[in-house]
């Protein structure tokens, strides 16, 4: 009687182990096929962030000759290092007469042009024609000279406040000590061309008007570009 006792309840108990592990099982199948499984993180996708394109090249303004403009604009790209202030350049378009408004004062950011008179030397116009002929960058040439100037400081001389400019290409580096500047003078006045149909000479510096040679430095100022030269 005792041994049919134990026996039965050891089948009891194999019994419920097996029926708790038929539930656990079911339950485990069950709670599988109901959960939902988690979407998979999406892997960071690496772009290629180009950057904006350059602009356009700057167009030339209207008056101004899109050649000359473009080496002027070149000129400020190579020596931009040297050149501190590039929201305004001046070209000197030399291959106007000096009877003309050549001295091209631009806004590059607004696109406005201010042109004014401007003599060149008389070792360029050697005939007092009114036209340059060459230019020089040689020491006593008296020649207009070519190439990109970087306007520097200001000071009082024979011909009253002038400005300094540095050369910046092989073709004037012997600006400064040709010395090379901005002054106003009375052959550069307005009246001269009324009288004898064209400006007096230089000795290669860029002379204006005893008039506008305040504008002119109120244009300039320092660290700004300068190009003469012609197309």
């Amino acid at each position: 009687m005792q041994f049919d006792d134990t026996v039965r309840s050891r089948r009891a108990i194999l019994g419920s182990a097996a029926a708790l592990a038929a539930f656990a099982v079911t339950r485990s199948t069950v709670g599988s096929a109901d959960r939902v499984a988690p979407k998979p993180v999406p892997t960071p996708v690496r772009r290629r962030i180009f950057a904006e394109p350059k602009a356009a090249s700057v167009r030339a303004p209207r008056g101004v000759q899109p050649e000359l403009f473009d080496r002027a604009i070149a000129a400020l790209d190579t020596h931009g290092d040297r050149v501190r202030r590039r929201d305004r350049i001046a070209i000197a378009d030399f291959d106007a007469p000096s009877s003309e408004h050549r001295f091209q004062f631009i806004d590059l950011e607004q696109g406005e042009v201010t042109a004014m008179l401007v003599a060149h030397g008389s070792g360029s116009d050697p005939s007092h024609s009114g036209m340059l002929q060459r230019f020089s960058n040689e020491p006593n040439s008296n020649a207009t000279c070519q190439g990109a100037f970087v306007t520097a400081d200001y000071y009082v001389g024979k011909h009253g406040r002038s400005q300094r400019i540095v050369g910046l290409d092989s073709t004037n580096d012997n600006a400064r000590s040709r010395a090379i500047v901005i002054h106003g003078a009375w052959y550069a006045n307005p009246d001269m061309i009324q009288s004898h149909g064209m400006l007096g000479r230089s000795q290669g510096c860029f002379a204006v008007g005893e008039q506008d040679l305040p504008q002119v430095f109120a244009m300039l100022g320092e660290g700004r570009m300068i190009y003469a030269g012609k197309a």
